[in-house]
């Protein structure tokens, strides 16, 4: 087992630099960079900016470096220094707001899924074992809206929903009033308020695509001889239920975890600027649209980090689960 986890982790040191590598040229890809958008934005208030004030500028963000002197540059700080460099539309180091918005992503990412699990594994169960019925084929409409209904606009209309029923605007993780407030008990409430949509909208999806799955593999596990078996010997449904096929069929639900991080914490970053929750998502967006390299393409590195590390987890539950995993 150990020596299973150690070949898992040593697998995703070239995944992590060919992560690292991708992200560069991605955030390199629109025409132009930082100081090219600095101009047009000073040109468009009536200012001209001279030549030696733009050369002065791309010397100083190292913008007058080839892309794989910058590349270099960029990874030896991350993995020597921790520093993801300044970024230039905030005038702060990208580190600060990465460990100011990533926990925030992170939490929120997390608590979807943990949302996912707890609707989909009932009624996934129950739609098992009452199959066909008319219980399994509501869960299953339900499921397929789920899965169709894109993210953004479903958490538009919980907004919507919800205003014009109560009259309470959820914008942000905290109202106005808690905002800079200290921590009590009125605050964690307030935020428990305003988490609910983003926690039901990202893990709607997820949860119909678990039912799908856990149901599917009940069935085939439902079916075989050693739960017949156990039927004739006089054990009761629920125990046969939860030792044998239950047992069996989560194996598939655990593989989900490798996508179902980084499809949350990807859902996040869309919904986030929707809701204007102060997570990773607006300040991406405001980077890629500023061309701010530095800060775009460490909030890429790190969510594909994440991404990574949601495949890790998989791994060794699976190998945990079942030891047929460990010798292949």
């Amino acid at each position: 087992m150990i020596l299973y986890i150690i070949k898992r982790i040593f697998y995703l040191f070239p995944l992590a630099i060919l992560i690292s590598i991708l992200s560069f040229i991605i955030i390199q890809l629109p025409p132009g960079d930082y100081v090219t958008e600095w101009e047009y934005n000073m040109i468009a208030q009536g200012y001209n900016p001279t030549e030696e004030e733009i050369l002065m500028l791309k010397e100083r963000y190292h913008l007058d470096k080839t892309y794989v002197e910058q590349y270099v540059r960029w990874m030896s700080n991350i993995i020597f220094y921790g520093d993801f460099g300044v970024s230039f539309t905030y005038n702060k180091p990208v580190s600060d707001i990465l460990s100011e918005r990533v926990p925030r992503t992170i939490a929120i990412s997390l608590g979807a899924i943990l949302v996912q699990w707890i609707i989909a594994i009932p009624i996934g169960i129950f739609s098992a074992i009452r199959k066909y019925s008319v219980f399994d084929y509501i869960f299953t409409l339900i499921g397929f809206i789920g899965i169709s209904i894109p993210g953004f606009m479903f958490a538009i209309v919980l907004v919507y929903l919800v205003y014009v029923n109560t009259g309470y605007a959820i914008t942000g993780l905290y109202s106005e009033p808690f905002r800079n407030a200290p921590w009590d008990i009125n605050k964690f409430y307030d935020l428990m308020k305003n988490i609910s949509i983003p926690l039901i909208v990202l893990g709607s999806s997820g949860a119909a695509v678990i039912i799908r799955i856990l149901r599917s593999s009940m069935l085939d596990e439902l079916e075989k001889q050693y739960v017949t078996t156990a039927r004739s010997k006089g054990m009761s449904e629920i125990k046969i239920l939860f030792k044998y096929p239950f047992r069996i069929a989560v194996n598939p639900l655990i593989s989900t975890i490798g996508w179902l991080l980084p499809a949350a914490v990807g859902g996040e970053v869309v919904i986030s600027k929707v809701l204007n929750m102060p997570t990773t998502g607006p300040v991406l967006l405001k980077a890629l649209m500023g061309e701010d390299m530095y800060l775009a393409g460490g909030i890429l590195f790190i969510l594909s980090i994440l991404t990574i590390i949601g495949t890790l987890i998989s791994d060794i539950l699976l190998a945990m689960l079942d030891p047929r995993i460990r010798y292949e």
